[in-house]
């Protein structure tokens, strides 16, 4: 679902402008952002857990030459799905 997709969605349930549900959106999409760039998860009810994480650093390697890389750590973040949705 795309966030255009998703935010039609919302207006249609709500009955909201489109232009407020997308000044919730970006409120919305800041505060997770900073909440896992201070390193603390965010749990949203009924969907799962976010969890920032440090991808460690590895070698990789370039699949056309075979040639060793090295991939230096990454910081990303893993999704704990919750269990409203493995037991639907």
């Amino acid at each position: 679902m795309s966030k255009e997709t998703l935010i039609n969605r919302v207006v249609e349930i709500t009955g909201l402008a489109k232009k407020d549900v997308e000044t919730a959106w970006k409120a919305l999409q800041g505060a997770i952002l900073a909440e896992l760039k201070e390193d603390q998860e965010v749990t949203i009810a009924g969907v799962g857990k976010l969890k920032p994480a440090i991808r460690p650093a590895r070698t990789g390697r370039n699949p056309q030459t075979g040639q060793s890389i090295d991939v230096p750590e990454k910081a990303t973040v893993k999704l704990a799905v919750s269990k409203a949705y493995t037991e639907s």
